[in-house]
């Protein structure tokens, strides 16, 4: 059934609900690559307009990718807490709006109603609100996880601390660990993307970050961030693996182009479980997602990238996932063309995870050959800081000398945590201030002589 809005004397139409929330979208570039855009401002609102009349009901009688074919769209459907929707299934897109900014609808609320809600209502929603709404409604999800420390609480902002090197050099990646550590950063994870996929590399690069945090106590994750199946066999050697990563995507033909399903995702959840290594929890899975993976795969069905970046999030609420971190700038120009562009992405993902019961996180990142700079990405950090994410990346010098693009620095959290009164992990800031790192007061202090880091730094 088409949908249709007069506005002056023209009249638009919209075939189905998939071309609906395509025009509705805010302009990215991706959606205009792909011919799904909106053609004029006055087309994106008279969209905006219908969507906001639709009832949130229709979403659960008209999949945007066939259930027949496609596993996610099964897992969504599947999945559905009909108990936890009946407290807004009388609500249409445009009251649903207005009942998440309502002050009475808080965290509590909002952890009650997540697993009634779909992906695709979350995308719905969040093309009708401004920046500050979506900032406004993710501050109030709290979604709490743990392994080794806790992440995700009130008045905490935790950092992946990101030590790459373009030829894994082993002392490269220990002295970024130690000066990361040394600026209280790496309570998320210490996580390396490898240079390679050698799995002999993976398994040492495994060993060095498990040795320096079992010889210094610091109660954190590790992880090497290579596909899932190199992490099965890390595993079937021996290797000391914490956490289970794996790009993932909105629907099974994209999930298919990064080698992986959702069985095979189970498999190395199980697999990981199995060596019970978290002390204060069992949430092991770390999922990185970005707006245009699919279409990039031809593999979005003809649904706009926001609402397929949502439907990234069905998975990985569905395996409990320690971290989920939106790569928000990283594939390019050609899906998020500006720093504009970037930072209202990036706040749509952060509010549809979080509304989905996911532990948001974001690599506040782009590509040099964007229309975007690091100003863009302060910006989006500080916008961050006040919606409560749960965690950043801090890469050295906020430029990544491995995988070449830019992204936040050591300095950059700790700019965000002396701004807004934010602290790490509390499990990870007792270990800071045991080791001096960290003062009473929360603040950095200057390195005592005899720090066991600094000697393990003078050292390398």
């Amino acid at each position: 059934m088409a949908f249709t809005e007069t506005i002056g004397a023209r009249r638009y139409a919209f075939a189905d609900l998939k071309t609906l929330l395509a025009k509705a979208s805010p302009a990215r570039s991706g959606d205009q690559l792909a011919g799904l855009a909106a053609d004029t401002e006055e087309e994106r609102m008279a969209a905006r307009m219908v969507l906001a009349d639709l009832p949130l009901s229709r979403f659960l009688n008209e999949a945007l990718i066939p259930y027949e074919s496609d596993e996610v769209t099964r897992l969504i459907v599947d999945r559905h807490d009909a108990d936890a929707f009946a407290e807004i299934a009388a609500l249409t897109v445009g009251e649903f709006r207005n009942w998440l900014l309502l002050h009475e609808t808080d965290g509590t609320v909002l952890a009650r109603v997540a697993p009634g809600i779909t992906p695709e209502m979350a995308a719905a929603v969040s093309k009708l609100m401004r920046n500050q709404d979506l900032i406004a409604v993710a501050r109030k999800c709290r979604v709490v996880t743990r392994f080794r420390d806790t992440i995700g609480l009130p008045g905490r902002l935790s950092v992946r601390l990101q030590p790459n090197h373009p030829t894994d050099d082993p002392k490269g990646i220990a002295a970024s660990i130690i000066d990361g550590l040394f600026y209280g950063c790496g309570d998320a994870t210490i996580g390396i993307n490898p240079a390679g996929d050698n799995l002999a590399s993976i398994v040492a690069l495994l060993r060095l970050i498990d040795e320096l945090r079992e010889r210094h106590g610091v109660p954190t994750q590790s992880c090497v961030l290579t596909h899932v199946t190199n992490t099965l066999r890390a595993i079937e050697q021996g290797a000391p693996v914490d956490l289970v990563f794996q790009s993932i995507a909105g629907s099974e033909q994209a999930n298919a182009s990064f080698g992986i399903d959702l069985a095979l995702l189970a498999e190395a959840r199980a697999a990981a479980l199995s060596l019970g290594r978290g002390t204060v929890g069992d949430n092991l899975m770390y999922f990185e997602t970005g707006q245009g993976s699919a279409l990039s795969a031809n593999a979005h069905h003809g649904v706009d990238q926001q609402t397929m970046e949502a439907r990234a999030y069905a998975v990985a609420r569905a395996f409990s996932p320690l971290l989920v971190n939106t790569v928000v700038g990283f594939i390019g120009p050609e899906y998020l063309y500006d720093g504009k562009q970037i930072v209202r992405a990036g706040l749509e993902d952060h509010f549809c995870g979080k509304l989905l019961g996911v532990p948001m996180g974001c690599d506040i990142c782009y590509t040099n050959h964007a229309e975007a700079d690091q100003d863009d990405m302060d910006t989006l950090l500080t916008l961050f800081g006040v919606a409560g994410v749960n965690f950043i990346m801090g890469v050295p010098g906020a430029d990544d000398i491995m995988l070449n693009y830019q992204s936040t620095a050591f300095h950059d959290a700790l700019y965000l945590r002396e701004t807004l009164g934010l602290a790490p992990a509390p499990e990870f800031e007792a270990w800071l201030q045991r080791t001096g790192i960290l003062g009473d007061d929360g603040r950095l202090v200057e390195p005592a002589e005899r720090q066991p880091l600094l000697q393990l730094a003078h050292d390398l």
